[in-house]
């Protein structure tokens, strides 16, 4: 309809009535040919198709490249295990979502996985998604961390991974430190009275110098909680197993104003 619509006013406006036949006609055969296409995709199926898809493939790659991960150092240790085990429960999958979880991480752990291509995919399904892609690192991040350090290799790794998702290493740096600081923020007795570290590891988190005004102190706030909100990401493609961990993210934010908030009052 559109094109047709469109067509005929803009042949009208060039070339009178002859132009508007013929804008007309052009719009017809356009529209023939999108409505193919549309039905060829599944119709407004196919985007629902499309979206399940894609989550697919970012719960496949966030347990693949765990397994890569936890490979990185030649030797799977334990707290590898331990962690995929644990992750796994703290997303609530079904005995079947564990097995292809399970799956995923022994086929990152190979070799011969091919990191890169896979990582491709996934930016290509998330290439409007930011915030999605950088949760994914941040998984990883968390991953590397499982024994308390990072090493090198590790280090190296995902630096792979954000260039790969198109994640400057400037950013990587900085949500290094900032898992750092959430890590050493979340462990804070909430009982006890805010120590220097406490404050620094909240403005880490946050993004935020000490010394920066009220308002810059907000703005970071509202930015960070944009960018791990659930619903926001949950809109974006966010597989729901995931939700907990925006939760728990948007949790850590909002102690962590909340504290410097009470602190510069």
């Amino acid at each position: 309809m559109w094109g047709k619509l469109l067509g005929g006013l803009f042949g009208l406006a060039m070339f009178k009535i002859p132009g508007l036949i013929a804008g007309v006609f052009i719009g017809h055969w356009f529209d023939r040919s999108m409505r193919q296409q549309f039905e060829q995709a599944g119709g407004f199926a196919g985007f629902k198709r499309d979206q399940s898809e894609a989550q697919g493939l970012f719960m496949f790659s966030t347990f693949a490249v765990m397994g890569h991960l936890a490979k990185a150092d030649g030797v799977v240790t334990t707290a590898h295990i331990d962690k995929a085990v644990a992750f796994m429960q703290q997303l609530g999958l079904g005995p079947q979502q564990q097995q292809e979880a399970q799956r995923a991480f022994r086929e990152g752990k190979d070799s011969q996985f091919p990191l890169q291509q896979q990582l491709q995919s996934l930016r290509q399904a998330y290439r409007w998604r930011p915030d999605l892609l950088q949760m994914f690192l941040e998984i990883q991040i968390s991953v590397a961390y499982v024994d308390g350090r990072l090493s090198d290799v590790e280090l190296k790794l995902l630096q792979q991974v954000a260039a790969a998702l198109s994640i400057s290493n400037t950013r990587l740096q900085y949500l290094l430190g900032r898992y750092e600081a959430e890590s050493r923020f979340s462990r804070r007795p909430t009982q006890q009275a805010p120590a220097a570290d406490a404050l620094a590891d909240a403005y880490q988190l946050l993004g935020v110098a000490s010394d920066c005004s009220e308002t810059e102190l907000k703005k970071a706030y509202k930015k960070q909680m944009s960018q791990h909100h659930p619903d926001k990401l949950m809109s974006q493609g966010l597989p729901k197993e995931m939700l907990e961990l925006a939760n728990q993210k948007t949790q850590q934010i909002q102690a962590a104003y909340e504290l410097l908030k009470q602190h510069r009052s």
